[in-house]
């Protein structure tokens, strides 16, 4: 079968791309997100067979499937470094049962301690592979800066993973004072030569905003090029790249369970993730239409609960809509960019529909579908919030139920699935390992309300040291190795930068000088 290529949901790609092409690109031109021409589809059995094989040759298996034009000897082998010991539990994204029917499928057990390394040890792999393979054929004659914008996880995942990648550079931008103090350090103290990090006056939606803002400056674009021969490319998940790892583990975690016998084969599983911009939750929706046996997807909204309403009304509106800070800071988004990839699936892939529904929601701060697609989302989705309170409650019930500790953002995924599940089992997606949230995570041991003073020999402590508390207090001994030793590390980006699209375009040119300084120092 030839090569799968990737379409525009806008329409505005004058021809569909390859995966290479797509993940080297990361953004379609005019704005639009890049999907497969064709979703493959497996058989029950197909499915079931892959709980036999390690996790990185059931991610190989997937990726065969979707006919990347990369040589099956290359994915294999970009899989065994991806998912390898890396990881810190062999089976890569375990499952822990609270009980029969709720199953907690675990992501964070990679470098960073959160979901978004499942991606993000692939996703710099899958970029260079492709990138080697586009200059072989002579369609590509550059280096690339990755810029991204992250609510919190995203960023150091992603530091990690191009980490002294040859050929790229990354520049990570975080909203200052809206993540929290251990994913903070994560990022200020990340190691290597080619990365460098900005705090940004605003919140997540203004540094996603202004990512895509430069992403969009033709301009600035012909500036790299004739300046440096770099062209901009993405690690967040409106890349395919950093989208279809994640696609993996929900038909992984499926042959799983059926193979644990939790599940007969064919048995619909409903699946809870706590999401802000889309990304995870639409992965569950492509594993579904591979063909596993998935039934509703609850989508687990915070107080910024702009996607529960859009799936409760059919209208998203951020026009009026303050953004709140929460216990659960990776999801305080409003502006989810891959509900784009969502209702061009629901519409049909009518590209029309979404450039015009984009148009609205960049110029009116809102749009509303048509009827025939609301009825496609609501049978497709159910959707509720959590607010504050109610998420740091569920951390200490479920704790004392089941001696297991939930992150925020879990807490908001378990108690949204025990508000919406019905007769199926659930699967509860977790996040991010507890100890990235330690001080909200106290508050819900303790009983303090959600952004109540610690007390003050609590408050004195680094967030390591707070998370040594918690570990005693509870018996969970497991922080892992790469947040434990955070207190020891130098900070070495401490820059905050103004949202302005010229403000981030001037503080990339001096990344890319002190890169060039630099390079040319060790040449002289």
């Amino acid at each position: 079968m030839a090569a799968n290529h990737y379409i525009d949901t806008r329409g505005a790609s004058a021809r569909p791309v390859t995966f290479t092409e797509a993940v080297v690109d990361g953004l379609a031109a005019g704005g639009g997100l890049y999907v497969p021409e064709r979703v493959p589809e497996l058989s029950l059995e197909e499915i079931a067979a892959l709980a036999q094989l390690p996790y990185a040759q059931r991610a190989a298996r997937i990726y065969r499937a979707f006919d990347v034009d990369l040589p099956d000897e290359t994915v294999d082998a970009l899989m065994e470094q991806a998912y390898g010991d890396n990881f810190d539990d062999e089976r890569i994204c375990p499952i822990t049962s609270l009980t029969a029917n709720t199953h907690v499928l675990e992501l964070w057990h990679g470098p960073t301690s959160a979901f978004k390394d499942m991606a993000l040890q692939c996703l710099p792999r899958f970029f260079s592979a492709s990138a080697a393979q586009l200059r072989e054929q002579g369609k590509l004659d550059h280096d690339f800066l990755i810029l991204v914008a992250t609510s919190g996880d995203t960023g150091k995942a992603a530091l990690e993973g191009f980490r002294d990648v040859d050929g790229v550079c990354i520049g990570v931008m975080y909203p200052d004072g809206g993540v929290s103090d251990i994913q903070h350090k994560q990022m200020a103290t990340q190691r290597g030569g080619n990365v460098q990090v900005w705090g940004v006056h605003g919140n997540f939606d203004d540094c996603q905003t202004g990512a895509k803002n430069v992403f969009g400056d033709a301009a600035f674009a012909e500036k790299l090029q004739a300046d440096h021969r770099i062209a901009l490319s993405s690690a967040n998940s409106i890349n395919w790249g950093r989208l279809m790892p994640q696609i993996v583990y929900y038909v992984s975690a499926y042959a799983q369970l059926v193979a644990d016998g939790k599940l007969g084969l064919g048995d619909e599983l409903d699946v809870c993730v706590p999401t802000g911009n889309f990304g995870n939750i639409l992965a569950a929706y492509y594993a579904k239409r591979m063909g596993v046996p998935l039934g509703m997807l609850f989508c687990a909204s915070n107080e910024n609960r702009v996607l529960t309403d859009f799936i409760n009304t059919g209208t998203y509106d951020i026009a009026d809509r303050d953004f709140v800070l929460t216990p659960s800071p990776s999801m305080d988004i409003l502006v989810s960019s891959n509900l784009e990839r969502q209702l061009f699936e629901l519409t049909g892939r009518n590209a029309e529909a979404i450039a015009g529904w984009m148009a609205d929601l960049r110029e009116k701060r809102a749009f509303r579908v048509d009827a025939d697609t609301f009825a496609q989302v609501r049978a497709t989705f159910a959707s509720d919030s959590i607010d504050n309170a109610t998420c740091l409650d569920t951390i200490k019930r479920v704790f004392d139920e089941h001696d297991y500790l939930l992150d925020p953002h879990t807490a908001v995924a378990y108690r949204t699935a025990e508000n919406l599940r019905g007769e199926n089992p659930v699967l509860v997606v977790s996040t991010a390992h507890w100890a990235k949230f330690g001080d909200n995570v106290y508050r819900a041991l303790h009983g303090l309300e959600p952004g109540a003073a610690l007390p003050a020999d609590v408050a004195a402590l680094t967030g390591c040291a707070l998370n040594e508390l918690i570990a005693r207090e509870t018996g969970k001994r497991d922080v892992p190795r790469g947040l434990a030793e955070l207190d020891g590390l130098p900070i070495r980006f401490a820059d905050v930068i103004d949202n302005g699209t010229d403000d981030i375009e001037a503080a990339a040119l001096r990344f890319l000088e002190r890169l060039d300084a630099a390079a040319s120092g060790q040449n002289d």
